[in-house]
Parts: C-alpha cells; structure tokens; sequence
C-alpha cells in the first residue's frame, strides 16, 4: 500500500517532463518551418506558403501557453486562463485561413513551382502527427485539458500542411490553383470546432489540478 503513492507522484512528474519536452520539440520545429516557409514562399510568390509560415507562429503561440502552464509551481491556477489562448490561437488560425483562401480565390494568385515549400510540408505532415499522438496521450493520462487541446491545434496544423502539400503539387503538375484555398476554408470549420471547445474547457473531463491536489495532499502527510 505504501510503495503505490510514490509511484502514482513520479509517474505524474514523469507525464509532466515529457509534455514540457513535446511542446518543446513543437515549438523548435515550427519556428524553423516558420522561417522556412515564409522564405520559400517569398521566393515563389505563394501566399499559401507564407500563411503556412506565419500559421506555425499561431502553433508556436499554442505549445509556448502549454509550456510556461507547465513551468508554473501549480499548473491549475493557470488551466482556465491557458485554455482561452489556445482557444484564442484556433481561433485566428480560422480567421488567416479563411481570408487566405478567400483572397486566393478571388485574386488567382498565379504561385510558381518550389521544390523547398514541397519538402516542408511533407515534413511537417510526416512530423506533426507524431507531435500531436504524443502530447495527446500524455495530457489523457495526466487529465490534462490543455495538453489535449494543443495537441488538437498540431493535429489541424497537420491538415493545414497536407493541404498546402496538395495545393502545391496540384499547381505545379495540373495548374490547378484553387485546391489549397478550398482545403483551407474547410480547415478553418474544424479550427472553429476545437478553439469553441478548448474556450469551454471541454476537451478533458479531469482538472491537472485535481491530481496536483492529490499529490500536494500526499506531501502534506509525509
């Protein structure tokens, strides 16, 4: 009976570490696709590709809020007031979306072939899911809900990426420009989705705090 209190304490301290390490390996990547992305797109004159940029600063801004919660001595007293910047986050990433597309759509923008914006997004659609399982399944068994709702946000950046991927390819082998922008609006509807639940706080029936609580109460009584 002894041994499984500690146990339970080092495996949530152990949870912790490690979703200070995925949002920390998210936040590198995508300051690095950031710079790569709006370069490239600078270079090719496509305005998809430096919204894909400019959105891994929006990821950046979710996985930085998750971090510092994490850094905090209680993480509770943060929970609310973190899921409302990534709510916040979800939110303006529908927004640049759908103003991307839709000015995309309208304008015709011609954006010519670039290799490197290729090979970006096909990163990012190789690395974000493996980003988002990870942070997922440590927020579900820590109980933590903005784990969980950023691990949502790298999930929609990974739809964000493939659909930038097809755009690309689609423009450059059949010229068909308007893929992207359509898979973009689309996006936005499912961004719109998780940041009203990460507003609400329902992504995760279970506080991080009901078990800090528990493991504060454990130290009291030792």
């Amino acid at each position: 009976m002894t041994t499984t209190a500690p146990l339970a304490d080092e495996r949530k301290h152990t949870l912790q570490r490690r979703i200070r390490w995925i949002v920390g390996a998210t936040i590198t990547y995508n300051l690095i696709e950031a710079v790569i992305a709006i370069a490239a797109g600078t270079a090719a004159s496509s305005a998809a590709l430096i919204g894909f940029g400019l959105d891994s600063t929006i990821e950046v801004l979710s996985a930085a809020a998750v971090a510092w919660q994490f850094t905090r001595r209680d993480p509770e007293r943060w929970e609310k007031g973190t899921l409302r910047v990534i709510a916040v986050a979800f939110f303006a990433l529908a927004a640049y979306v759908t103003v991307t597309s839709l000015f995309a759509i309208i304008g015709q923008v011609e954006v010519r072939h670039s290799t490197l914006g290729i090979v970006i997004t096909a990163i990012s659609v190789v690395v974000m899911p493996f980003l988002s399982l990870a942070e997922r399944r440590a927020g579900q068994e820590l109980g933590s809900a903005t784990a969980i709702a950023d691990s949502k946000q790298t999930l929609i950046c990974t739809y964000l990426s493939a659909a930038v991927l097809v755009g690309l390819l689609a423009n450059s082998l059949f010229g068909w420009w308007w893929v992207d922008a359509i898979a973009g609006l689309v996006i936005a509807v499912f961004a719109i989705r998780e940041g009203i639940e990460a507003w609400r706080g329902d992504s995760c029936a279970t506080s991080v705090g009901m078990l800090l609580d528990d493991e504060q109460d454990d130290d009291h009584q030792h």
